[in-house]
């Protein structure tokens, strides 16, 4: 008995280290204990019962899975919900536009070098190396020109 009892509590445990609640667990291996009595009450032999108890548990604990996931899916068409504009209102759009056109007057009036190696490199995604490659200048030259850009961009920012 305590053999069959050190088993269950093996399976409550390693229900649990694979997501089950200790309640859930418990009800799991109960579950299970049931299954198996009535597999052999019927007839069927097993070899193996703490195999079979601990294959019947994972089976259900995937069942459980399974179901609990199916109910946060919704039935109704997508048309038909009710869901949230996630859009931003005109107003913010507007907003957004004007501190672009901040932005870009700021780097305007910087030194051209800088804003075309900070476009280079924020806009088209080119790193430092392939920049300094291009404009025939040091990858320090680069960095510095985004630096430079940044704290423009910095000090426009503040100034909102």
């Amino acid at each position: 008995m305590d053999v069959l009892l050190r088993q269950l509590r093996n399976l409550q445990k390693l229900l649990r280290r694979r997501g089950a609640t200790p309640e859930q667990a418990e009800d799991l291996v109960q579950e299970a204990v049931l299954r198996l009595h009535a597999y052999t009450n019927q007839g069927g032999q097993v070899q193996n019962q703490e195999a079979f108890l601990t294959r019947t548990a994972l089976n259900l604990a995937i069942d459980d899975h399974r179901h609990s996931r199916s109910d946060s899916y919704e039935s109704e068409p997508v048309e038909n919900l009710d869901l949230p504009d996630l859009d931003p209102t005109p107003d913010e759009v507007f907003a957004a536009e004007q501190r672009l056109i901040k932005m870009r007057e700021a780097l305007e009036r910087s030194n051209p070098r800088t804003r075309d190696v900070f476009f280079m490199h924020r806009l088209y995604g080119f790193s430092h190396a392939e920049i300094a490659r291009r404009l025939s200048i040091s990858v320090s030259a680069v960095e510095k020109h985004v630096a430079s850009a940044v704290t423009i961009l910095a000090i426009e920012r503040q100034r909102e």
